[in-house]
């Protein structure tokens, strides 16, 4: 579609010129509030730009958030800087863009534009004809995002379920049991790895295509010629893409376990300084798992599925089965052994178990009613285990009824 003319400059405007007057005094004070920055800067940005109200807001809030960020990197002697915006892209919901689902019509400057959307013959299947294409979901927001290299559009939608449905499957988890998937994420072996057993992704084939795409760019920036430099944004592109695919292939099969395990929440280990935490995580490995995380997180709203970080202290080094925490108990990258009572499995599995536990004290200590409310459990390969240790199989006569629920060599893999 054609590009309307300066309505991602403007906006980036806004982010920008928020950021700066946010960033004023690092080693005093940033200012971190919304709702002073609309006061302070919605009259000037609306008179410099020609974006609606809504837009402007959107600009303003998209650089507080960045600054919040970094304001918690400098409270803990992080090195940061600034909030800068560069990539053109442009945050609409429902009052600067009316969706429907063959189009979308968007508030730019030169007033609304009317643009199709580019969808398959066949959409069985995917995810357009799942949620798009389904009057049972609603659009939320959208992310307008532009691509230098294809002169091409990309209209990232949040879905959820329409309001009837929303409520109906608010209404019927209030009478199930809290069960919760935990995710431990891994910067070599399998990207992700559940409390039920589930092996996901490849981050060692992420690594390796991460590698080639770095060593060919680097091969194209000492030719230095036109072409070179063409090759290698259309070379980011394609890599961008690829990551992406295999991010949404992940985040899906994380929600395809909690859906069958009829799980109500997903816990996460905190990300927050995850580089520092994890040896040998890079950047690269930063953004993927946040990235994941956000595709978990907004895929599980249209099924009333809630996703929580936990703090990953003792994750690694707790046994699953007794508790004893050593440093000592993790023996390498993926053999777990407790000193104490000499349990053995997958050291990935291990940690994923302390992770969703850490969510279940906190939801099962919220709980208010007299008789303990609904019980608390952790989904497992082939059952769900509660805090007190009780294990109960999802299969009685065919499941071997351990506490701890290890999983099997086939299901762990080599």
């Amino acid at each position: 579609m054609r590009r309307p003319p300066s309505n991602e400059t403007q906006f980036l405007h806004c982010a920008n010129t928020t950021a700066e007057w946010a960033w004023r005094h690092p080693n005093d004070y940033c200012v971190t509030s919304k709702q002073k920055a609309e006061k302070a800067l919605y009259e000037q940005l609306r008179n410099e730009t020609e974006l609606t109200a809504n837009l402007v807001q959107k600009g303003i809030r998209r650089a507080i958030e960045a600054t919040k960020s970094g304001v918690t990197r400098l409270k803990k002697g992080d090195n940061t800087s600034q909030p800068h915006f560069d990539s053109w892209s442009v945050v609409y919901d429902k009052r600067s863009a009316t969706f429907y689902r063959d189009h979308v019509s968007l508030s730019t400057v030169n007033g609304r534009v009317e643009c199709d959307y580019v969808i398959p013959d066949d959409s069985e299947g995917t995810p357009i004809g799942e949620y798009l294409l389904n009057e049972d979901y609603e659009f939320r927001m959208s992310t307008l995002q532009y691509d230098s290299s294809s002169e091409s559009f990309y209209l990232h939608a949040r879905m959820r379920r329409s309001e009837s449905k929303e409520q109906s499957t608010a209404s019927s988890s209030d009478t199930k049991h809290r069960t919760v998937l935990g995710v431990d994420l891994n910067v070599d072996g399998s990207l992700a790895v559940t409390s039920t057993g589930a092996f996901i992704g490849n981050s060692d084939e992420m690594n390796h295509r991460r590698r080639e795409f770095e060593k060919t760019r680097g091969s194209m920036q000492q030719t230095g010629t036109r072409s070179a430099h063409l090759s290698i944004q259309s070379m980011k592109g394609r890599e961008h893409c690829w990551m992406q695919d295999e991010l949404h292939r992940a985040s899906n099969q994380i929600l395809e376990e909690a859906r069958n395990h009829g799980c109500t929440h997903i816990a996460f280990e905190n990300l927050t300084d995850i580089r520092k935490r994890m040896a040998g995580a890079k950047r690269f490995h930063a953004w993927a798992f946040r990235r994941l995380f956000q595709y978990v997180e907004y895929k599980t709203e249209l099924f009333g599925i809630e996703v929580q970080q936990v703090s990953p202290a003792y994750t690694s080094q707790r046994c699953s089965s007794c508790g004893f925490t050593h440093e000592s108990n993790r023996r390498s990258k993926h053999q777990f052994v407790c000193q104490k009572c000499k349990y053995e499995l997958n050291a990935d599995y291990n940690a994923n178990k302390n992770v969703a536990r850490k969510l279940l004290k906190k939801l099962h200590s919220r709980q208010k009613s007299s008789s303990g409310g609904a019980p608390c459990q952790c989904a497992l390969t082939s059952g769900t285990l509660n805090l007190n240790g009780d294990f109960h199989a999802s299969d009685p006569v065919s499941a071997e009824g351990e506490s701890t629920d290890k999983p099997t060599t086939e299901v762990v893999g080599n």
